[in-house]
Order: C-alpha cells, then sequence, then structure tokens
C-alpha cells in the first residue's frame, strides 16, 4: 500500500507549491494533517452504540494556508480526480447563509466544519487541501479532511484544545452539510488514533481502548475495489432507519441492548429484512468484542476467522457488499499464510482489509491481482 501514495512530506510539498502558485505573494503560515482510518472490525455498528475496532493510517489529508486581508475565504483542492471545480470561494458572514450546503460537494464537509467550529470571529483564510486517502474508497476520505480543517481552524483561531468536542464536531459537520448520518468511529480515530495500535471504541460511553498491533510477523493489506462508495444516496441512511425501527420495536433504545435470544423471540414483529439487519448489527457488536480480545493474545487465526465471518454478514444480512469486494476477500482467503480478509467501510464499494502473514505479502498480492476482474 505504502508505495502507491506520497507520504507527509510530499503532500506538504505538493500543497505548498499550488499554495505558491495561487497565492503569490505570501507564504502558508500554517501546515496541517489528519489520518484516514481502516476499521478492521465492526462495522455499521457505531451508530447502533456498538463496539468498533479501526485503526489510523498513514494516508492522511494535509492542509497548509493562513489569514488573508481579502475579504472572504478560498479553499482550493489540489485532487486531481475531483469532478467539480477546485476552488470555492465564499464569506464568513454572521448569519452563516455562505455556509449553507451546495456545490461543490467537496466544500460542504469544510463549511460544515466552519459553520461547528467551537471558537467565534475566525479570521478570513486561504487554505490548500491535499490528501492521499482514496476518495470513495471506504478508508474516511470524509472524515480526514473535517479533522485536518478542524485543526487548521485551531491554529488560526485556538478554541480549548479539547479532543472530544473536536470529534463531535467534525460529525456534527457531516450530519449537517454532507447529508451523512454517520457514527463517532472515523472522525474519533481520526483525532484519538495511536501509531501501531487499533482502538477498541465504545461508541456509547466514547471510550476508547488501545490494542497493540505491533507485531512485525504480521501485515494489514488494504485492496482497493476501485468502486467508489457514497455515503450520500438512500442505502445507508436507510440502513439506520431499519436498525432504529428494529430496537424501537423491541422497546429498546438502540440495538446495543438487544440479545441474540431477545431477537428471535420478536421474529414476528419483524419483517424478513429488518430482521436480517438487526441480527447482523447484534452478531459484529459481539464478533468485535471477541476479535478485540484475540488480537490482544496474538490469536490471528481467531481473529481472521471473525472477519470472514463479519464480511458474510456484510453480504448476506446487512447487503452492503458487491461482487468486487467479494471476489477480492475470495482471492485474499485463497492464500497461504492469510489469516482473514473482508469488506471494510458503508460498503457499495471501497476496500477491503486482510490480515496475513508478513511473509505472505508479496503472494498474496500477485495473486489478487491475477485472481480479480477489474471493475
Amino acid at each position: 500500500m505504502g508505495s502507491n501514495f506520497p507520504d507527509v512530506a510530499a503532500l506538504l510539498s505538493d500543497a505548498c507549491r499550488l499554495y505558491g502558485e495561487l497565492f503569490a505573494e505570501e507564504p502558508p503560515q500554517v501546515a496541517v494533517c489528519a489520518p484516514g482510518r481502516v476499521n478492521l472490525i465492526g462495522e455499521h455498528t457505531d451508530y447502533n452504540q456498538g463496539f468498533v475496532l479501526p485503526m489510523a493510517l498513514p494516508l492522511v489529508t494535509v492542509v497548509v494556508g493562513g489569514p488573508t486581508s481579502a475579504q472572504e475565504v478560498t479553499v482550493v483542492t489540489a485532487a486531481k480526480d475531483a469532478d467539480e471545480p477546485r476552488r470555492v470561494d465564499f464569506a464568513l458572514t454572521g448569519d452563516g447563509s455562505s455556509l449553507s450546503p451546495g456545490l461543490p460537494r467537496w466544500a460542504n464537509y469544510v463549511k460544515g466544519v466552519i459553520q461547528h467550529y467551537r471558537a467565534p470571529a475566525l479570521p478570513n483564510f486561504r487554505a490548500v487541501v491535499t490528501s492521499s486517502v482514496p476518495l470513495g474508497g471506504g478508508l474516511s476520505s470524509s472524515a480526514s479532511l473535517e479533522v485536518a480543517f478542524y485543526t487548521f481552524l485551531q491554529k488560526l483561531k485556538p478554541d480549548d484544545g479539547e479532543k472530544l468536542p473536536k470529534v463531535l464536531a467534525c460529525q456534527q459537520a457531516e450530519h449537517t452539510h454532507a447529508a451523512v448520518p454517520c457514527g463517532i468511529m472515523d472522525q474519533f480515530v481520526s483525532v484519538f488514533g495511536r501509531e501501531r495500535h487499533a482502538l477498541l471504541i465504545d461508541c456509547r460511553s466514547l471510550e476508547a481502548t488501545p490494542v497493540p498491533l505491533a507485531d512485525p510477523s504480521l501485515v494489514i493489506l488494504i485492496t482497493n475495489s476501485n468502486v467508489k462508495h457514497s455515503l450520500t444516496g438512500s442505502e445507508y441512511p436507510m440502513r439506520r432507519r431499519q436498525c432504529e425501527q428494529a430496537a424501537s420495536a423491541l422497546g429498546k433504545d438502540s440495538l446495543r441492548d438487544v440479545t441474540m435470544k431477545e431477537l428471535e423471540e420478536a421474529m414476528e414483529r419483524l419483517d424478513d429484512v429488518t430482521y436480517r439487519r438487526a441480527r447482523h448489527v447484534i452478531e459484529e457488536i459481539e464478533r468485535t468484542v471477541q476479535a478485540a480480545e484475540a488480537l490482544k493474545r496474538g490469536s490471528y487465526k481467531k481473529f481472521g476467522q471473525l472477519m470472514v465471518e463479519s464480511h458474510n454478514s456484510l453480504r448476506n444480512l446487512y447487503e452492503v457488499s458487491c461482487r468486487e469486494l467479494d471476489e477480492l476477500v475470495s482471492a485474499a482467503m485463497e492464500v497461504e499464510g492469510v489469516f482473514g480478509s473482508r469488506m471494510t467501510g458503508g460498503g457499495f464499494g471501497g476496500c477491503t482489509v486482510t490480515l496475513l502473514q508478513a511473509q505472505a505479502i508479496d503472494k498474496a498480492i500477485q495473486h489478487i491481482q491475477v485472481n480479480t476482474r477489474p471493475c
């Protein structure tokens, strides 16, 4: 994975060069970054107040810039594959009207962060954004942008520096300005992620337990299906509504509080689709807790088994996988030395994550490339 993406220094260099081309009269005064993430297990459990097990990635979003005497804000993205204008200009009006969602869509994340920033009276500024997090790859390019931009604003006009309110503000930005009713996981791990660790996050209490992930004999392989997903469509919100309907029918605040026994006893009150959605979530929460314990013990075979069970459940019960993701998982599991593989992220495209022995990495990459069809 690493050799295919620019490192932070290269991203910073690109951003500063573009900033200089656009705003030659002044160099950027601020430079910040925030990581994307890969979720090892615990999919679609965060907005059900369950457990998730993500880790921060060396893929990051970089923001450079500084205050300006101009009468408006200017933000430019260096994303080459953006299908919209790469520059946006808007005023920081007192009523916030210029921060309403609109086009280009990528700028809505920026506007949302500004809207929910916790320190008033921001100065006008200019900023350039570069990123190595693939767009639509299920690795949280949006959360990476939100957290990076919030950090940029902290440098311009410091807030109290508290991390959890920062996470919540970035999540709220996605709700209000990108129309994605996401859970807390992506923004949380982008802010709290630790090197050589995964984080077991309790999405109800917002407590996080670091899980060491530094075994040199172990590799985590991320494979991009190149099917870009979008969580702003109807399917993601629909899954969330189905979970809320199931919890309500069972007299619970969330599926976190429902056991499989209770679900089975209530089958007659749920239609088949709602039952299957709830079953995935309930079992996935338990899988995630078991997986964290297995990882702590170094029980990689057990962890891999849980990964495959998670993927099968996401495919059959939650119905958020696709042909390309299924093929990537199947191909990976054919390689000796692979412990487990699954789709990662919201689904409908994006990436898979595979846990394997370091000595099997070259063989796994070659086998996957030969035995999967391009999208």
